[in-house]
């Protein structure tokens, strides 16, 4: 009798062992969540430095809720790469589904991508890119052509100055790295090389924030002020620099002495160019969450899902605009 109990009991034990093994080994997507009330994401959002980066996180936070099946973990970096690894090792040892990266800089992604591949993790980069040696370590990139956003902006001003005999172009540049600052650079530095009228006469570093927009743009009003056009990266660095223009008492907008071209279309950027204080607002969608979800969905059921996913975006002037339209915006 206890030999036949002692049987049973190490074949039960095998059978929940075969059982915990088998379900570990399905290669469809949706395998370790099983019955799982919640898919978790955890999301590594690189900061809160400008109106476009908070608009981008309440697109996430409210696409993901449980309502929708979903758990997301947000973790905020603060601007700073090493934030965002530490938080991704934590998602790893909390055994999230999937990872969300929208990454500070482009480099040094390699070595942390190929621990949360080791893991099983599956990953999707948002808003900006990563640059690594093996682009099979995520499965898409979501977010802006921002090359593109700046031949957008070049092209306006070609319009603008071909009767010009000098453009003199101040430069704000974003966060040195950052896929935005790279390819909105690129555009405007290709731009100068095929114009003999036009000079990048200074190129300040405002990190895409509005505090150091205006604190270097102060800086540099103080020694010269023979601006033409102020090219600005992201709509939070030209909010500080119109702030500086305005204490240097050098006019701007329609009529004034200064164009501003500027990044994001945020809503607040959209009211003055409606107004007449910015003449150029080129568009940048942070409202991700949708997209996000809808290429998880895709991947969840088993499909492939392009590598690289581009959102659609245009620029405004003044006459593009109506108070309605600026009413509308969401962010």
């Amino acid at each position: 009798m206890r030999r036949s109990c002692k049987t049973l009991s190490v074949l039960i034990t095998l059978l929940l062992m075969i059982g915990v093994f088998t379900s570990g080994c399905s290669d469809t997507p949706d395998a370790k969540t099983g019955d799982k009330e919640f898919y978790v994401i955890g999301f590594s959002q690189l900061g809160s430095e400008s109106d476009w980066r908070i608009a981008n996180t309440k697109s996430m936070s409210q696409t993901f809720t449980n309502d929708n099946g979903y758990e997301l973990i947000i973790e905020n970096a603060k601007q700073q790469q090493d934030n965002q690894f530490a938080a991704i090792r934590r998602f790893i040892l909390e055994g999230v589904d999937l990872i969300v990266i929208a990454p500070t800089i482009e480099e040094g992604w390699d070595m942390i991508l190929n621990e949360v591949q080791s893991a099983g993790i599956p990953v999707i980069i948002i808003d900006r890119s990563v640059a690594v040696r093996n682009d099979d370590l995520y499965l898409t990139n979501i977010g802006s052509d921002f090359l593109h956003q700046g031949e957008l902006a070049v092209e306006w001003l070609e319009d603008q100055t071909s009767d010009s005999e000098y453009v003199n172009i101040l430069h704000l540049q974003g966060t040195y790295g950052a896929t935005a600052q790279l390819m909105r650079t690129k555009a405007i530095e290709d731009a100068e090389s095929t114009h003999s009228n036009w000079k990048i006469v200074a190129q300040l570093y405002g990190d895409f924030t509005e505090a150091k927009g205006y604190e270097v743009m102060t800086e540099y009003l103080k020694k010269n002020k023979d601006i033409d056009v102020l090219y600005s990266e992201n709509d939070n660095m030209t909010f500080g620099a119109m702030r500086a223009l305005d204490e240097a008492g050098i006019t701007y907008g329609e009529n004034g002495q200064v164009k501003i071209i500027t990044f994001d279309a945020t809503k607040t950027a959209l009211q003055y160019c409606l107004d007449g204080k910015i003449s150029l607002c080129v568009e940048c969608n942070p409202m991700h969450g949708p997209l996000v979800e809808q290429l998880i969905k895709r991947y969840r059921s088993g499909e492939t899902i392009p590598k690289h996913v581009f959102i659609d975006e245009a620029a405004f002037t003044r006459e593009d605009l109506t108070q309605e339209m600026v009413e509308e915006r969401d962010y």
